[in-house]
């Protein structure tokens, strides 16, 4: 794995990826910004087209790692963008897109021409689509809607696009404005609202502006989104008890059948977990981080690991909050966003893994209970593979006995 930090529609993005990961798989499955369309992934039909530093670059071919330090921006990041307020409404006007899906690549080129080709024509503007290819219009109202903008630009200049064009002949680039939203960043799913006041590294402070001009940049450690998940459990101690319980990372793990901590140090920790499906077995080995708050007993463990074996990858943040019921009473809120990449990813979003997961949680609760009662001197045992065939075949047996009781 290689370090790299990448400027994503005006937001930093410090990640860890393989060498040979494309910028496209990248944008997709690590920023989670799935407007970004990969097509023949051989840089051929120019759907994945994206801009790196303000030019357009095939996403597909192109390595993440290579764009070490450089301003990527997608389809998520156009809000801001003078040529893009009019390419937008000139590509619905003249029909310029049917099923959409190599429009966001389309816009990135025309982007282009609009910026490097103020004068040019019909023929021209042919001749530089000639690198997206589309499968629905006929090309007819793409055309149409960048002589449409070309047209509007001759009669009536635009100070900002005028700006861009002077900074693109002088190879000057200049980064977008941060992508914002409430709460996050603007298409990259951000954690549940728990996990976010736990966590000030999710999105720090803006970083201090290189110049008076230069736009403020979020510094963001991680963007993640994917499945999400909610559970719940309750145990018969004090908040402050299971407050303090929780915060042992070796005892956390031992109550999760085959988890096991192999190192540790200060809030961050190294070791594995063992699933087995049947026949199938995978071994997810990684690092992870416990985050705390504590005045608002709110936690959360970031993770990352991957299985050796199927060479699937799993990316994941388990927030929890403690809430009071009464004095000797507690219950443990839980919120889990992960995503699965690889072979055993098709097993990650099904509603029956969904419901395994909240009974893997409500035997967590049972077990972290047992463990909290038990003396000092009690045996523990050793952890061993989750095996979830026997969960997920009752889970079954209790949907079809619903289907067929009429749900009693």
């Amino acid at each position: 794995m290689k370090a790299i930090t990448l400027h994503i529609n005006g937001n930093r993005l410090a990640a860890e990826v393989e060498p040979r990961t494309h910028l496209g798989d990248f944008l997709r499955d690590s920023a989670r910004l799935t407007g970004t369309h990969l097509g023949c992934e051989h840089g051929v039909c120019g759907a994945c087209t994206v801009l790196v530093d303000g030019e357009p670059v095939r996403s597909c071919i192109t390595f993440a790692v290579s764009c070490q330090g450089r301003h990527v921006t997608t389809v998520e990041g156009y809000d801001g963008d003078a040529i893009m307020q009019r390419l937008r409404p000139a590509f619905t006007r003249h029909h310029a897109l049917q099923c959409g899906y190599c429009t966001p690549g389309m816009l990135a080129t025309a982007r282009d021409i609009v910026l490097r080709l103020p004068e040019a024509d019909e023929a021209r503007v042919r001749l530089e689509l000639a690198g997206n290819l589309c499968r629905c219009t006929g090309y007819m109202g793409i055309v149409a809607a960048i002589l449409d903008v070309l047209a509007q630009l001759r009669a009536e200049p635009d100070p900002d696009i005028t700006a861009l064009r002077e900074q693109a002949r002088a190879g000057q680039f200049a980064p977008p404005p941060p992508a914002i939203t409430q709460g996050g960043i603007k298409a990259m799913p951000a954690l549940a609202q728990g996990a976010r006041a736990a966590s000030a590294a999710t999105v720090a402070a803006p970083t201090a502006p290189a110049s008076e001009s230069a736009p403020q940049e979020q510094e963001v450690t991680a963007i993640r989104g994917g499945t999400r998940i909610e559970a719940s459990f309750e145990l018969p101690y004090a908040a402050a008890a299971v407050w303090a319980f929780m915060g042992d990372l070796p005892a956390v793990a031992a109550c999760l059948p085959g988890a096991a901590i192999e190192s540790q140090e200060g809030d961050k920790v190294k070791g594995r977990i063992a699933i087995k499906f049947g026949p199938m077995a995978a071994a997810f080995v990684g690092a992870a981080r416990l985050e705390r708050d504590e005045l608002a007993q709110r936690a959360v463990l970031r993770g990352a690991g991957q299985d050796s074996l199927s060479r699937s990858r799993a990316q994941g943040d388990i927030a929890y909050q403690l809430v009071t019921l009464d004095a000797g009473r507690t219950r443990v809120d839980v919120d889990m966003l992960y995503t699965l990449q690889g072979p055993l990813a098709q097993f990650s979003r099904s509603g029956l893994v969904k419901d395994f997961v909240r009974r893997l949680v409500a035997d967590f609760g049972r077990e972290v209970q047992a463990r909290m009662g038990a003396s000092g001197d009690a045996p523990t045992a050793a952890p061993a593979a989750i095996q979830p065939l026997r969960s997920l075949l009752a889970l079954l047996w209790q949907r079809l006995w619903r289907g067929l009781t009429g749900g009693r």
